[in-house]
């Protein structure tokens, strides 16, 4: 039976959580723009709408957002970085999200429970703590997911009868690193089985944490990842951009912003993922995280950069704007709770361009306002879309401040 488009409302936006959005307000679950909603609740599927490709959706909390095409997700993307800027008085030109492909993501964390001798494996449930024991993934790298039953094999023998562990893996230049929450090995044996596993699927790394930290238990070789051309240590748990892509996109739009700036403060360094994009400028890079600076400052020794690596609490002490002055450029990526401390700072310098790299749009239209407010135009934003059909917004902009002389 047809619906006259008077008995039915339009889809016209998906807001934050992934719900459908009518002109008078309503919500609609799996809902894509441009689709309509009868007056007895049938959706009926419009030109934006696609047949979602994994098993597993809408139930698994991996994705919210399979259901949509490419177009309207970068939408949505756009529309939630415009409306974070709007509640801040802001507004600039928001460019064509950058989409990573299907199947590229390298690094998640899968939860992992035993129900007798059987072992559950996946993400989480949408709104929900259980587990969907993973039969397919087509946001992780093939060689991630082609883990998953072996792990749970693996597990079957080592994981402890009650409570969930955690399963982080990262895609490494040397292959797959594995690091296992709450699992230990008191026994020869487990220690063979956890050794041959390991050589069986080529790991780079085999990690357990049995409450003191990650410790390795098989590491044939120092594990590296590539930045800006360098090989950087690994240390387990570090933070690794999501994708290749998403990284490739988001470096690409901190050069822009940066130009040809001869000296430039990276600000919550990591790894050094932006540090050693620029390897003919002079980088001062502050990070906290111990392992993280040692690891940076060790291969910019080794790789001949001119790189100063700072181990700096940011949120304690921030770089001051009389520091920061400078400076040609700033490029800072700080976690999901912004850098408020930090851009007040920023606000005060007199370094001509601004770098800001974000994951989360809420706090960065924050930090922007306090930056704007301190003299600096926001010139452009560029989102980019890491995390495969999921309500993950990641953006990079650029800031800059005209010369007084």
């Amino acid at each position: 039976m047809s619906v006259t488009d008077e008995n039915t409302a339009e889809i016209l936006r998906v807001a934050a959580r992934g719900d459908g959005v009518t002109g008078d307000g309503r919500h609609v679950a799996l809902a894509a723009p441009g689709d309509r909603v009868a007056s007895d609740a049938t959706l009926i599927p419009g030109p934006h709408h696609r047949e979602p490709p994994c098993r597993h959706f809408p139930e698994c909390g991996g994705c919210q957002l399979q259901h949509l095409d490419d177009e309207s997700w970068a939408a949505f993307l756009t529309d939630r970085i415009a409306s974070a800027l709007a509640q801040h008085g802001l507004e600039t030109e928001i460019r064509a999200p950058h989409l990573s492909p299907p199947r590229t993501r390298r690094r998640a964390t899968l939860h992992a429970e035993r129900r007798g001798r059987q072992v559950t494996l996946g993400f989480t449930r949408s709104g929900s703590h259980q587990l969907i024991d993973l039969a397919e993934c087509h946001v992780l790298l093939p060689e991630l997911f082609a883990l998953v039953q072996p792990l749970r094999e693996l597990l079957s023998a080592m994981l402890p009868k009650s409570g969930r562990s955690n399963v982080h893996l990262v895609q490494t230049d040397q292959g797959a690193d594995v690091s296992i929450d709450r699992v230990s090995t008191d026994s020869l044996a487990e220690i063979e089985a956890l050794t041959g596993f390991a050589k069986r699927h080529g790991l780079a790394r085999i990690a357990l944490d049995e409450g003191m930290g990650p410790e390795p238990r098989w590491e044939p070789e120092p594990v590296t990842v590539t930045l800006g051309g360098v090989p950087v240590a690994f240390p387990v748990g570090s933070f690794l951009q999501a994708t290749e892509a998403g990284e490739a996109a988001l470096i690409a739009a901190a050069r822009e912003a940066v130009g040809e700036a001869g000296t430039i403060a990276d600000l919550f360094a990591g790894l050094g993922t932006f540090t050693f994009a620029f390897p003919r400028a002079k980088v001062y890079a502050a990070e906290a995280a111990r392992d993280a600076v040692m690891a940076l400052k060790g291969s910019a020794n080794i790789a001949l950069r001119q790189v100063f690596a700072d181990h700096r609490d940011l949120y304690r002490r921030p770089v001051t704007g009389e520091e920061l002055s400078r400076f040609d450029a700033v490029v800072l990526d700080p976690p999901r709770a912004g850098a408020r401390d930090q851009a007040r700072e920023l606000a005060r310098a007199a370094t001509p361009r601004i770098a800001y790299i974000s994951c989360n749009p809420s706090t960065f239209a924050r930090d922007a306002e306090a930056i704007c407010e301190g003299g600096y135009t926001l010139d452009w934003v560029q989102p980019v879309g890491q995390f495969r059909w999921s309500t993950h917004v990641e953006l990079a902009v650029c800031f800059t401040r005209q010369s007084s002389g």
